[in-house]
Formats: structure tokens, C-alpha cells, sequence
């Protein structure tokens, strides 16, 4: 039987997870909730059961552009919670859920006591480092359309479901587009099969499997599996 629905969790060792369930509480993730502020001071670390978090950097516009998202395969504020320092991003809930939170100190302590905790804390960080490379890389040399369809693959791998509810505005925030730009995208994803898109709601179809970005996506997955069995 599995320790947690949260993967980081999951596969800690027995002895360490019965240290930590007792410092953590079930808290619902709220569309929109800001869990984590840049520069701000981290008082809750946040392990995703259900639904995802976005990490965006926030442009001096007033735009905001996502890095990297973080569900039920990750946690956010570890590794600054770690040195009880400040956030490094921003942290905005994509996708409603629940998530197991603990609060910094507490993780703190825990990870001086269990070294392998810490190292799959800082494993985790550097797998989050190379998720925003290769976002970075995808918004500087591929179509609006490539992206989107890379943004909603990975968000199916993260809570595994094809259907997702998300407004047109808030897909374009997170690739840093205009809205226009995404309705037409998406026009485009539905008359070829891949979507269906209908006030606020997504559904992904089967045949959307065969779209390039599905193998970036396939890596990426490989890159944290792997680095979460190394920490173990």
C-alpha cells in the first residue's frame, strides 16, 4: 500500500515517512491561490497530492511567464525552506487539489536528522532547474502551438486525467502569449482531434498521444524518476 499519493513521499524510507506524517496536515490547493511569493520568507513546504502548482517568474510589465509546474511527482518551497531563506519564485495553483503541507522548520529539522530526505530535496530542485532550461528553451525557439501542446501534455502526466479546466486567459499567462494567440491555437488543436474545448474546459483526446512534445515530456518524466531512486 502506497505511503502517499505524493511521489517525493511515497518513496521516502518507512523509518523517515513515519518521522514526517505526524508534521503534516492536508490542505485544499485553490485555483488561482498563491502558495509561494519571490524574495518573500517560506513558511509552509507544499507536497502536491492532487492538481498542480505553477512556478512563474513575474516580468517588470506585469506579465508573469511559467518555468516549471510541480504536482503530484514534486513539492515546492523545499529546498529554500531548507536553508530558511526566501521563496524563489512564485507559486500559483494551476490546478485545484489537495496537497500534504509541513511547515519549514519542521521539514528543517527533519532533513538535519535524515540525510537521504535532504538529498531528495535537493535532487528534486535541480530535476525543477532542468524543467525551466528546457522551458526556456521551448518559448525561445518554438511555435506558440508546440508549446501549447507540450504545457497540456505535461499537465495530464500530472494529474493524469484528459480533462482539464482552464481559462484561454490564464493558458496565455503561463506561456507568456497574448489570449488571442491561444483561441486560435486552440481552434486549430480542435479541428485536427486533438482537443475539445468548450467554456473553460479541455478535454485531451487519445489521439493527441501522437504530438512530438509528448517525448520531452516522456524525458522529463525518465529525468525525476530517476533522480528520486538515486536520493532514495
Amino acid at each position: 500500500m502506497a505511503q502517499s499519493k505524493n511521489r517525493i513521499l511515497n518513496v521516502i524510507p518507512q523509518n523517515i515517512y513515519a518521522a514526517v506524517e505526524p508534521h503534516l496536515k492536508q490542505m485544499e490547493l485553490i485555483f488561482g491561490a498563491v502558495v509561494a511569493e519571490t524574495d518573500q520568507p517560506v513558511d509552509r513546504v507544499y507536497f502536491p497530492d492532487t492538481g498542480v502548482i505553477s512556478l512563474v517568474v513575474e516580468m517588470e510589465v506585469g506579465d508573469m511567464i511559467e518555468t516549471a509546474m510541480v504536482g503530484r511527482d514534486g513539492v515546492v518551497n523545499g529546498t529554500s525552506a531548507l536553508d530558511g531563506k526566501v521563496a524563489l519564485h512564485k507559486g500559483i495553483v494551476q490546478v485545484a487539489g489537495v496537497a500534504s503541507v509541513i511547515s519549514s522548520d519542521a521539514l528543517r529539522s527533519l532533513a538535519d536528522e535524515f540525510g537521504p530526505l535532504r538529498g531528495m530535496l535537493i535532487r528534486h530542485e535541480q530535476v525543477l532547474f532542468a524543467q525551466a532550461q528546457q522551458s526556456a528553451g521551448c518559448n525561445a525557439s518554438h511555435t506558440v502551438e508546440a508549446r501549447m501542446c507540450r504545457w497540456l501534455l505535461r499537465i495530464r502526466d500530472l494529474t493524469g486525467s484528459d480533462d482539464m479546466q482552464l481559462t484561454q486567459e490564464f493558458l496565455a499567462q503561463m506561456l507568456g502569449v497574448r489570449r488571442s494567440a491561444v483561441s486560435l491555437v486552440a481552434g486549430t488543436l480542435q479541428k485536427a482531434g486533438f482537443i475539445r474545448y468548450s467554456r473553460g474546459r479541455i478535454h485531451l483526446s487519445i489521439a493527441a498521444t501522437s504530438l512530438s512534445p509528448l517525448r520531452q515530456l516522456g524525458s522529463q518524466r525518465a529525468t525525476l524518476s530517476e533522480a528520486l531512486q538515486e536520493s532514495h
